[in-house]
């Protein structure tokens, strides 16, 4: 800024300013490197990264959400989208790639558009337009889902990833899961869903467990490896004799003395045993320590003692077996016990667990997962918790849509329609809308090897005839029907992926002036504009 040709500076040596047109074309560029980095991940013939963080730690995946998340993201546009990922994930379980791609070819044709001298106000208000369009033909489109169409979308979630062989096992696992944990609002919290990978024998072996699997092992070998109907007591404080707040120092002279000190203190102990067998329990798990005397009694008692048990294992437990949590051993009473038919040790690999099953009414379950490799537990973990998110949305929605590019390209044939009742440029906004949908089955043909155009060409066509339901199959390159072919995809999944992207593009195409400050000494986050 100048005074009387005088420079005024309001902003420090050390900060950087990008306005107008450069500030956004930056933001929009950004954007797109991100969307560009996850597109080869799309669809059934997706490919996968390689990630390796700075300790050397290694994940392989074509999961959209993991990948961003471990991708170390600096410039605050390509952070939005790394944003987008995220809450898609964290609302519908699935999707991700599919939103952050949608976004990215959402800001490379309002480019073209900004370039046409349309401005960005006017472009972010005519995609409004269409993300509202749009909701309503992605709802007119869907369908009621019933237990064989959710299994269905269970199996389209996993197809293309790393337990795709196994999926008709998996799902079914899942299925029951989410099932078991619906309570009787009908709802559903995936958190009473543990997730254990275990390394060794193959993806076929997975299981589901009505109950917890801790990973724990008993305090001592002489206690019962395996306790039928289990009466189990949960205490979250530690069993032993508290040491006190201030420095305290005894004098003992005699002999006696001793004898009578340590007596008093294995009463104390034993005491602590007692409260526990009392209450009539048989297994007791501990958030905390439990001293190894006050195991020791409780061995001779054959009760199956667990120490320093998780915090969300303790949780699971108590929705499971109906336990009461109780924050000292001698408030332990008959009524704070919950109930399992079977609690027994086991050696699975290399490692030892605790199984806490076969519970009367399981608000907590465990799914088992088994692979060759850490990298392939990892991948089958992520998958799974793909299907569990989308096995939800669609029990509680109870509406689905087809997949293979279906509902993308009715959506982009119902959106050029629609431009046509739209005053202003916005009309061009949201021709422009509609195009960029059609980035989702253009990107599944280039994954699958086909030729885009002759693939989208077909689409249409198909689509024009009144074919609502067809989509590209991946692996013929033909236009089929979706739903005959099972694959399918919850509604709630592509009303995220739409509105997500378009609230980010929205704001993204808003920004026409950054002032980033200059990190000290090097990388600046300024550098990024």
């Amino acid at each position: 800024m100048y005074l009387y040709d005088q420079p005024i500076y309001i902003l420090s040596e050390n900060t950087r300013r990008t306005t107008g047109r450069d500030a956004q074309r930056w933001n929009i560029l950004a954007g797109r490197a991100v969307a560009s980095a996850v597109r080869t991940t799309l669809g059934p013939k997706g490919m996968d990264k390689m990630l390796v963080d700075a300790s050397g730690n290694v994940v392989i995946t074509n999961d959209g959400a993991t990948i961003l998340t471990e991708m170390d993201v600096e410039h605050p546009a390509a952070q939005m989208m790394v944003e987008v990922a995220e809450t898609q994930e964290s609302e519908t379980g699935d999707g991700t790639t599919t939103a952050v791609v949608l976004a990215g070819e959402l800001l490379s044709r309002a480019e073209d558009l900004i370039e046409s001298d349309v401005h960005p106000t006017v472009v972010a208000n005519g995609y409004r337009f269409a993300a509202a369009e749009a909701r309503s033909v992605l709802e007119g489109m869907a369908t009621p889902a019933d237990e064989e169409r959710i299994l269905e979308v269970a199996r389209t979630a996993m197809t293309g990833k790393g337990p795709e062989a196994a999926k008709e096992h998996l799902a079914d696992l899942v299925f029951r899961a989410v099932e078991a944990v619906r309570d009787e609002d009908g709802d559903i919290d995936l958190e009473n869903v543990a997730i254990e990978g275990i390394v060794g024998a193959s993806v076929d072996d997975a299981s589901l467990v009505e109950g917890v699997v801790l990973s724990k092992e008993w305090m001592r070998e002489t206690m019962p490896r395996t306790v039928e109907d289990a009466r189990i007591a949960l205490v979250d404080a530690p069993i032993e004799i508290r040491e006190t707040e201030i420095d305290a120092h005894v004098d003992l002279s005699t002999t006696e003395q001793l004898e009578a000190f340590l007596a008093h203190e294995e009463s104390e102990l034993r005491a602590m045993a007692a409260a526990v067998t009392d209450a009539g329990a048989n297994v007791l798990v501990c958030r905390k320590k439990v001293d190894d005397v006050v195991a020791g009694f409780l061995a001779k008692a054959d009760v199956f003692v667990v120490q320093r048990a998780k915090a969300d294992e303790m949780r699971a437990l108590a929705r499971a077996t109906g336990a009461k949590r109780v924050s000292a051993v001698t408030d332990l009473t008959e009524a704070d016990l919950g109930a399992a038919r079977l609690v027994e040790q086991r050696d699975i690999g290399e490692e030892t667990f605790v199984f806490v099953e076969e519970c009367a009414d399981p608000g907590s379950v465990t799914i088992l997962l088994r692979g060759g490799t850490e990298h392939v537990v990892g991948e089958v973990e992520r998958a799974v918790a793909d299907a569990l998110g989308v096995v939800r949305v669609s029990t509680l929605d109870e509406l689905v849509l087809p997949g293979g590019g279906a509902p993308e390209i009715e959506l982009a044939r119902a959106l050029r329609e629609f431009a046509g009742g739209v005053a202003g440029r916005e009309q061009l906004a949201v021709e422009a809308f509609a195009d960029a949908v059609e980035v989702v089955p253009r990107t599944l043909a280039e994954n699958a090897g086909l030729d885009p155009i002759d693939s989208i060409v077909a689409l249409r066509a198909a689509h024009e005839a009144g074919e609502t339901a067809a989509g590209l199959d991946a692996y013929t390159g033909e236009v089929s029907d979706m739903y005959d072919l099972e694959v399918v995809e919850p509604l709630a999944v592509k009303l995220q992926a739409v509105e997500g992207a378009t609230e980010c593009v929205e704001l993204l195409l808003r920004i026409d002036d950054v002032v980033a400050a200059r990190a000290s000494g090097g990388s600046a986050m300024a550098d990024a504009f």
